[in-house]
């Protein structure tokens, strides 16, 4: 389901769901705050437990859809792991880009990586845009396995060109510091005058909130399954 309350033309999108490191949604929640964007629409998925999140007395949508008007951006942001249903969440995005037309999709993610130095990467297939990223010194990723979300929007975007930002975490769990590469990133493409010297501290704040939220979410899980288990044996 998706429902948009607005719908500005010629905007860039940037789209970040749970990934690896969950780098796409810390660094989407980050410039949804920072930017001070306007909430325009939100969704969810039938295929996926429903679920609600709750902070500072608000309510997170599993993803949500927010404009800010200065840098004609739109952000959706995701709090829902798209495990299982990759297409459904690329589709979506893509409904999305339908009603909005705008003149460039960014997807960005954590990648795994080994790397005692994690870096940053870009992959277009647009020359323009690949130019553009390489006057700001932010290599392309060459070789390399692309899952999730941004594999299926690889596959089925619908002319509107695609640029995916990698940002290489070594943690499994939420990388602050690879969000805020991406985040930089994105500030030197869009010049969207983020102020760096907060970026680490807000971004673990939102890390904090996220481990929280994981940790509710997991004992929610545990005992929604204990119940199962008694309601079988009993």
């Amino acid at each position: 389901m998706l429902e948009l309350t607005k719908k500005p033309k010629g905007t860039t999108v940037i789209e970040g769901f749970p990934g690896i490191g969950l780098v796409g949604t810390i660094a989407t929640g980050f410039l949804v705050d920072h930017l001070q964007c306007e909430k325009i629409g939100k969704g969810y998925f039938e295929n996926a437990p429903p679920t609600i999140a709750i902070h500072g007395n608000n309510k997170l949508d599993p993803v949500s859809i927010h404009y800010n008007k200065k840098y004609n951006v739109v952000i959706i942001h995701s709090i829902t792991a798209p495990t299982k249903i990759e297409w459904q969440a690329a589709n979506t995005v893509m409904e999305i880009c339908k009603q909005l037309k705008p003149k460039e999709l960014i997807s960005v993610e954590g990648v795994g990586s080994k790397s005692p130095s994690p870096q940053i990467y870009h992959f277009t297939d647009d020359h323009k845009i690949q130019k553009d990223f390489e006057k700001i010194n932010i290599p392309s990723f060459d070789e390399g396995i692309v899952m999730g979300v941004t594999a299926a929007l690889m596959q089925i975007q619908n002319g509107t060109p695609l640029t995916s930002l990698f940002a290489e975490t070594t943690s499994q769990m939420p990388d602050s510091k690879a969000a805020a590469k991406i985040i930089e990133a994105l500030d030197k493409y869009l010049g969207l005058d983020v102020n760096t010297k907060p970026l680490l501290k807000q971004a673990e704040n939102f890390e904090g909130k996220l481990k929280r939220l994981m940790k509710h979410a997991t004992a929610t899980k545990q005992v929604q399954e204990d119940k199962h288990q008694l309601d079988y044996l009993g």
